[in-house]
């Protein structure tokens, strides 16, 4: 998201500073619509934050999500019926379902994406377009603000269960008919870029990550980007300005799980095509969603 918003009004990368910082009131114009410095500011799985960035020619939010299907994203899928209907959905959650809520997160997994894609389904229009992200690798040694000291035993492992959630949910968002972003096997031979805890990347990574992003939408709505966007060469000693490599390919492909990306032009309805499921669905009750926030008049 922080990309995003920098690309879209500067020709720069963001700082050190700009991505280890959370929660302000404001970045790049942008503003804080709910959680971060407006409350508490913690590691905990009720942690929330929603941003929003608009100028005379986008309007671009962020969730930050612990958890896929939860109250507080039951309050975002409210949002989205409600209220203005995006024409592009860039959606991922993995790190913090598979670690700090259950040992066996397999099945609660499993679960929360079966009625989170079930329920996004029906809160958009067909013609959006969604795109699950899969989770990009993991460090052998990961250290950071989600790991907190009662799971610190799972780190050695964590590396593992992200392979195996992304096989589950890009094999689901698939079964559910959205595009598959395997940025795990993008970023495979990048892993110089991560930073030295082992989860978070670099300004280099984040501008890759916007520059796929970005190809895949204009890919799947047929359109030809007339700037594509670049990612400048690099050093030893860090950035440079020098060389410029273009991180693109004619047809973004999931990897190892060999799916195919789904492209619709947005005239086309999108057509939902959804797997008989294999296992029974467990019987989960969620409290109900939250109220639809009060975002600044668009």
């Amino acid at each position: 998201y922080k990309d995003l918003v920098l690309l879209v009004q500067k020709e720069k990368y963001l700082s050190l500073r700009q991505l280890r910082s959370k929660g302000e009131m404001s970045f790049e114009q942008d503003c804080l619509v709910e959680g971060g410095c407006l409350g508490q500011m913690h590691n905990g799985t009720e942690y929330k934050e929603v941003r929003q960035f608009q100028s005379a020619h986008h309007l671009v939010r962020f969730y930050f999500v612990t958890r896929i299907y939860s109250r507080h994203m039951k309050s975002i899928l409210e949002d989205f019926r409600h209220g203005l209907k995006p024409d592009v959905v860039f959606v991922n959650s993995c790190v913090w379902d598979i670690s700090r809520y259950s040992c066996s997160w397999v099945d609660d997994y499993k679960e929360n994406l079966h009625r989170f894609f079930d329920e996004l389904r029906e809160a958009l229009p067909e013609e959006t377009l969604v795109v699950w992200n899969l989770t990009m690798p993991l460090g052998e040694r990961i250290k950071g603000g989600f790991l907190v000291p009662e799971i610190e035993h799972k780190a050695p492992q964590l590396r593992y269960d992200v392979i195996e959630a992304n096989f589950y949910s890009g094999t689901l968002a698939d079964a559910y008919g959205m595009d598959v972003l395997d940025l795990h096997f993008q970023f495979r031979f990048s892993l110089h870029h991560r930073m030295k805890d082992g989860v978070h990347w670099n300004a280099v990574a984040h501008r890759k990550i916007t520059s796929l992003l970005l190809q895949h939408a204009a890919e799947a709505w047929g359109v030809i980007l007339p700037c594509p966007v670049t990612v400048y060469g690099e050093r030893k000693s860090g950035v440079t300005h020098t060389c410029r490599k273009i991180f693109s390919t004619s047809r973004i492909k999931c990897g190892l799980l060999n799916y195919k990306s789904l492209h619709f032009p947005p005239q086309k309805k999108r057509r939902f095509c959804l797997l008989k499921r294999t296992e029974q669905l467990l019987n989960v009750k969620v409290p109900a969603p939250q109220p639809c926030r009060q975002y600044p008049p668009v």
